[in-house]
């Protein structure tokens, strides 16, 4: 296979997943709605000021609308991640998902492309939000908005790999909405998108461990210091682990040899 054939693939996913969101608005209004509510509603509700040290403008304190902004763009992500992951089911159960997997390319790089695809719809809907917070007076350093863009695709793949793995033990299409909010809103709660993990370990030290091994909170904690024009070394590398974990697991299922697949009625399903 010639690297023409690579780029042809991803191009043509890539292409037929902006299709799709082309044609679904409301998934975009939703994308937008859902993280709005929040900062409008349960920002104005809550507006103090935090005392953390990380962030440099900031020195001690950071307007709590500020600070639960990188929460919410890990929610925009999170939601698209298993939008994405609802599609591959979708797929799997019209049999275009079958037709894809049994290219001539290698399973890991269709994977990836559409992981890619799932990745660049959610970085456009993530710049959308932010503008809307600009023009709302939330006060967000722009420089911080293109120092993030190379890790909003680490923490959106992340989590696409993580859809796209719960996808693989998805039957029907009908389970998944029940899967979605069970790991989607345990992971965001359970998390340091919305509260300081100090205060969470004021609150309890059994949810502060749990906050603390959530990959959710690495990914937002990474997108935090990122958007201030910040290097966290230790939550990127955390991010990147539970990249390779949740996407391993996914080439991994999606291999009708020894995945889940495999036992399914019917045989293998593409």
């Amino acid at each position: 296979m010639s690297p023409l054939h690579y780029y042809r693939c991803l191009a043509g996913i890539v292409a037929r997943e902006a299709l799709r969101f082309l044609h679904q608005r409301e998934r975009f209004i939703a994308a937008l709605v859902r993280p709005l509510v929040w900062l409008l509603i349960f920002g104005a509700g809550f507006r103090s000021v935090l005392g953390v040290s990380i962030i440099p403008p900031y020195e001690t304190y950071i307007v709590y609308e500020i600070y639960i902004v990188p929460g919410l763009i890990g929610m925009i992500q999170l939601f698209n991640g298993m939008q994405s992951s609802l599609s591959m089911v979708y797929d799997r159960e019209m049999g275009s998902m079958r037709t894809l997997l049994i290219s001539p390319l290698p399973r890991w790089y269709l994977l990836v492309c559409k992981l890619l695809a799932g990745v660049a719809v959610s970085i456009l809907q993530v710049y959308a939000f932010l503008m809307i917070c600009l023009l709302f007076g939330v006060e967000l350093p722009l420089m911080g908005l293109a120092y993030i863009l190379p890790l909003l695709i680490c923490s959106g793949l992340m989590l696409g790999a993580l859809g796209m793995l719960l996808s693989s033990w998805i039957k029907q299409l009908e389970n998944f909405a029940g899967i979605m909010n069970f790991v989607i809103f345990p992971m965001f709660f359970l998390s340091s998108a919305l509260y300081p993990l100090w205060r969470m370990e004021e609150s309890s030290e059994l949810l502060y461990w749990i906050c603390a091994v959530n990959p959710f909170t690495h990914a937002v904690e990474m997108l935090r210091f990122a958007l201030y024009q910040q290097f966290n070394w230790q939550m990127a590398g955390l991010t990147l682990l539970a990249l390779v974990v949740f996407f391993g697991g996914a080439v991994w299922a999606y291999d009708p040899t020894r995945g889940m697949l495999s036992r399914r009625p019917g045989g293998p399903a593409g």
